[in-house]
């Protein structure tokens, strides 16, 4: 067909069926939005919990007493935090020494989990449970904590259920890292997802930085350490003071 003159002499375009529109329009409507949360400072506060738990394991690895002042928490992944305590007392980063110290960690969460006055952040609750059941929608995390740790932490204050993937501190330590796990997890459940329909919801400078990574929207909280005038200057493509407005959270995930 290519080549062939029309009546008025010029050339036909060739037309592929995957240009169709109708096929384009189809395959957009199975697209769905997909919605990766971080945890800490998102979804939870733990209390101090989390860092409790590291002290502890500092102590039970090292032998001492650290305030951890001088170890950069916030937006982290657990195993950057490792890494970086390791350079601290001088030891290597090996993959042992790292397991090592992190199974001190994990060891202690889930006893402080349950004596710490933690909580889920305003609106998560009914957030979650009013998009899991939508079919156009896609809930995963893309998150600094390991796997184990997220599933403690999220199992406790009872939102573990809404999430079947995710992205963690498992998969690699440096947090622009994990965004292409997580959209293959997705893809692997056979959620047909786009970056134009995908969001990073975060309470950090990290998490910005984490969307832009891999293409996807920031969506900025201010219930973490970080105020709204502290991420502003981050360019979020949304920011929020926090995820309790939900009419104000789903214009912002476009739903």
């Amino acid at each position: 067909m290519c080549g062939k003159k029309s009546e008025r002499g010029g050339s036909l375009r060739r037309v592929r069926l995957d240009e169709s529109p109708t096929r384009r329009d189809k395959r957009r409507t199975l697209e769905k939005t997909l919605l990766l949360f971080d945890i800490d400072g998102t979804l939870i506060t733990g209390g101090g919990c989390g860092e409790r738990s590291l002290r502890l394991a500092v102590l039970d690895t090292f032998g001492v007493h650290d305030d951890l002042r001088d170890i950069e928490i916030a937006g982290r992944t657990d195993t950057r935090i490792a890494r970086q305590l390791l350079r601290k007392y001088g030891r290597a980063e090996t993959g042992t020494a790292i397991s090592g110290l992190l199974e001190n960690y994990l060891r202690h969460l889930p006893v402080l989990l349950r004596t710490t006055q933690g909580r889920l952040l305003p609106g998560v609750e009914s957030l979650l449970a009013m998009l899991q059941p939508r079919s156009d929608v896609v809930l995963g995390l893309l998150t600094g904590n390991l796997a184990r740790g997220a599933e403690h932490k999220l199992s406790h204050f009872g939102v573990w259920k809404y999430f079947g993937f995710g992205a963690f501190a498992d998969d690699h330590h440096e947090r622009d890292k994990l965004g292409p796990f997580a959209l293959a997890r997705a893809r692997e459940r056979g959620h047909a997802v786009a970056l134009s329909r995908t969001f990073v919801i975060g309470d950090t400078p990290h998490d910005i930085s984490c969307a832009r990574a891999i293409g996807a929207k920031a969506v900025a909280v201010a219930t973490g350490v970080f105020r709204t005038d502290q991420l502003a200057p981050h360019t979020p493509d949304f920011l929020l003071e926090d995820l309790g407005n939900i009419p104000a959270t789903l214009r912002a995930l476009g739903l």
